[in-house]
């Protein structure tokens, strides 16, 4: 979590506690949660200004967007690609090592049965 072990995560509740005593805590979550919802409030009242404005100007906030998202995702594509070049084939590479597998078993069911009827 974020890099932070548990007793790491330990330590800083504990020092938490020291600092400002177990009444105070309640209080600090609780403004927190305000001013995380509020900044939130605020990102989403932004974003939405953003997008009216551009709509009311004439312009595509999607088509602009989707351009970058699809450039994002080719990069990704190719990045994958070059790391792992065989992730296409991988299907066909294990098809054909069972394939033969398949066959050494049942060759070695053929010959086995016999030997396991006369025990």
């Amino acid at each position: 979590m974020f890099g932070i072990g548990f007793s790491e995560l330990l330590f800083v509740l504990v020092a938490v506690l020291m600092l400002f005593g177990s009444k105070e805590i309640p209080q600090m979550a609780k403004f927190l949660g305000k001013t995380m919802a509020q900044l939130k409030n605020a990102t989403n009242e932004i974003k939405n200004e953003i997008h009216s404005s551009a709509k009311d100007t004439g312009l595509d906030m999607n088509s602009l967007t989707g351009g970058i998202s699809d450039e994002i995702k080719k990069a990704k594509e190719g990045i994958t690609n070059s790391i792992n070049p065989l992730k296409d084939m991988s299907n066909e590479i294990v098809d054909d090592i069972k394939k033969p597998i398949q066959e050494v078993k049942e060759d070695i069911e053929n010959l086995s049965g016999p030997i396991k009827r006369q025990f």
